[in-house]
């Protein structure tokens, strides 16, 4: 085999780990390196968020540590029995990209997954010292984020947690049964037991401990997970049923899904064509009406005979347009949960009218500079002079608020 350059190996091994969208660095722990005489920081100069058109975060040096594998999961282009070009790099290698890309201000910090070499605990074992030498040997005081093993010891996942800001460890399909078909050397018992373990580790590195009287720094970014979508038929709404079960069993921070990509010489049990990517962005909204907005998993797509989520509207509107009994709403009147369930109104929106009403009568030009669209919150709102009528009963509303169809471009 020939010998690959960095550059060659940093070709291979970043375009292999385009498939991963469970990148963002939110929920990490504030540092600044510049009381230690270290580099990096999560605030200020450090972590930002920069994300791609279709919502993937790219402000990390988001590689593979190698993308040889020993496992041959139908839906992965990495699989053992693929034949793409193959690189791995050293843990020096890793170590001095990240810290030459930071220092050049192109990153603001690592994401790190890898294929499986060898056995699931020599993968992890190089990956933890990845992180042990930037943070001990570098004093890197970055983001890092370590994509965990599942099959590997405990001792590796609780030295990971001791030097990244998030693990994260993949169901891969939203069904165990998709999992047995596209994945069978993976068993989706060992990695929601690894989840569990995982959960019930960073809980109990969030105590104070009796001599310190402080909490160990311990995974701050907590742990979050992806899911594959439209490799399998599963529905959104049985999507969104894992995803509850996961937020609530193991109180991840996210559930990242990443719709399906055909691969070369795939399996013909997998589809040929990708689901559009539209399906991926309406399941983060509903995924954010899951645990922002007070909706239950059932209620989203309450009343789909086919369990799919609207692709022409957000899952909210298409909720308020099923259940037009509940609005209008008075937004000098009605409480935050209220409110939350109206089309066009974000959290910070609705905060916003929260605190203002308690000194004058909001009008509907005062909503209007809190959010984005007034033409969608107008139907179902009641504000100062202004009432809807009987503009939320006319058949013909859903198409007044789809957006306008767009010309497409011959050579896109």
């Amino acid at each position: 085999m020939a010998v690959l350059t960095t550059r060659e190996k940093l070709a291979i091994l970043s375009d292999a780990a385009k498939y991963d969208a469970s990148c963002a660095s939110s929920g990490a722990a504030k540092r600044d390196s510049l009381k230690s005489g270290g580099i990096g920081s999560t605030e200020g100069m450090g972590i930002c968020h920069s994300y791609a058109p279709d919502g993937r975060c790219i402000s990390l040096l988001k590689i593979l540590l190698t993308n040889f594998c020993i496992y041959d999961c139908s839906y992965c282009i990495n699989r053992s029995s693929s034949n793409v070009r193959r690189a791995r790099f050293t843990i020096g290698e890793v170590v001095r990209l990240t810290m030459d890309f930071y220092k050049r201000n192109y990153i603001e910090g690592l994401f790190l997954s890898s294929g499986v070499i060898r056995s699931p605990d020599e993968t992890m074992a190089e990956m933890v010292e990845v992180a042990r030498r930037l943070r001990i040997d570098e004093k890197f005081g970055g983001y890092i984020h370590l994509k965990t093993i599942p099959e590997c010891a405990g001792e590796l996942i609780e030295q990971a947690g001791c030097f990244a800001d998030r693990l994260s460890i993949n169901v891969e399909l939203p069904t165990d049964e998709g999992v047995k078909r596209f994945a069978p050397e993976k068993r989706p018992e060992t990695i929601r037991l690894s989840m569990a373990k995982l959960r019930t580790k960073i809980e109990e590195k969030r105590e104070p401990t009796l001599r310190t009287r402080k909490r160990e720094r311990f995974a701050p970014g907590g742990q979050s997970t992806q899911m594959i979508v439209g490799a399998d038929a599963t529905s959104d709404d049985g999507i969104l049923h894992t995803s509850a079960k996961l937020y609530g069993s193991y109180h991840l921070r996210r559930v990242y899904y990443s719709a399906f990509s055909p691969i070369p010489d795939a399996s013909t049990a997998l589809p040929l064509k990708k689901p559009p990517l539209m399906r991926e962005h309406r399941l983060y909204q509903a995924d954010w009406l899951m645990r922002f907005y007070g909706f239950s998993q059932p209620e989203i797509l309450e009343g789909r005979a086919d369990g799919m989520l609207d692709l022409e509207i957000d899952p909210k509107l298409a909720w308020a347009l099923r259940h037009r009994g509940r609005f209008p709403v008075d937004v000098n009147r009605a409480d935050r949960e209220a409110l939350l369930r109206v089309p066009g109104l974000g959290t910070k929106a609705v905060a916003r009218i929260l605190s203002t009403r308690r000194f004058h009568r909001l009008r509907l030009e005062d909503v209007g500079r809190v959010c984005a669209s007034i033409a969608k919150v107008r139907p179902f709102l009641i504000a100062e002079g202004w009432s809807p009528g009987g503009l939320i009963d006319r058949p013909a509303l859903r198409q007044k608020l789809v957006p306008p169809p767009r010309q497409m471009e011959l050579f896109a």
